[in-house]
This record gives C-alpha cells, structure tokens and sequence, in this order.
C-alpha cells in the first residue's frame, strides 16, 4: 500500500500523482498539474519541476537553487481555492491555491494565483501572483 499523496488529494500517492512525476501519464487539467508540483516539491522531484514549467521560464531556472529551495521547506497541505478554465480542452487557465508550508520551523501559508498554458500538448507552469 503507498503512503498518502503529498498533495493531500486524500488519495495514495501511487494513484494520484506518482504517474504524473514518474512520466507515465500527463495531467489532464492545470488543477491536476499544481497538484502534483505541490507533490515534486514535498518530495524534491526537481527534474519534474523542470519539465512541467513553461520553456521561457524554465530557461531562467536554476536546477541548484530549486534543490536547495525543495531541501529547505516542508510542504504540509495544498488546497485548491478556484480554477478558471484550465480544462482538458482549454489552452490556458489558472489556479488560485493556499500552501501550508514550513520553513526554518516556521509555518507559512503561500497564497498564488498560478498561470498554465499548454507545450506541445502538455500543461505547464508558466508563473503566479502570490499575496
């Protein structure tokens, strides 16, 4: 039996986000995709971080800095607040979500509204306004 998925679908993390990170299946919905960056966060899935952000985005990434970024916070819950579009047939859409996150022992809710369009048929992160 797998653990629980970091993204706290309720759902075990072999049959929620697993297939995503591992490559095996693509999220279908942008809200599918914040679930499982949430996941690639908590569990230091950098290479996934990577592939799921948009081209002109990724370019400005440094694989270095996100380890070391993955190692330093602890990812407690995601929720998603809203979507607006974002669907298996759109070509973009947004995802207003909260992340409980704790970092240097300290518990911090991240508040974003993330931006996704479609790569070659494949959603990606492309940025986000956070309060």
């Amino acid at each position: 039996m797998s653990k629980p998925c970091p993204c706290t679908s309720k759902s075990t993390y072999d049959r929620c986000c697993q297939p995503f990170i591992d490559g095996k299946k693509s999220p279908e919905t942008a809200a599918l995709l914040m679930r499982s960056r949430f996941t690639a966060y908590a569990l230091g899935k950098v290479d996934y971080l990577l592939r799921t952000t948009e081209a002109t985005e990724r370019a400005k990434l440094d694989r270095e800095e996100l380890t070391g970024y993955c190692k330093s916070v602890r990812c407690v819950s995601l929720k998603i607040i809203s979507t607006e579009k974002g669907g298996p047939a759109d070509d973009l859409g947004t995802v207003k979500f909260h992340a409980s996150l704790q970092v240097n022992g300290k518990r911090q809710l991240h508040v974003e509204l993330s931006r996704f369009v479609r790569e070659n048929g494949a959603w990606v992160y492309v940025d986000g306004d956070s309060n």
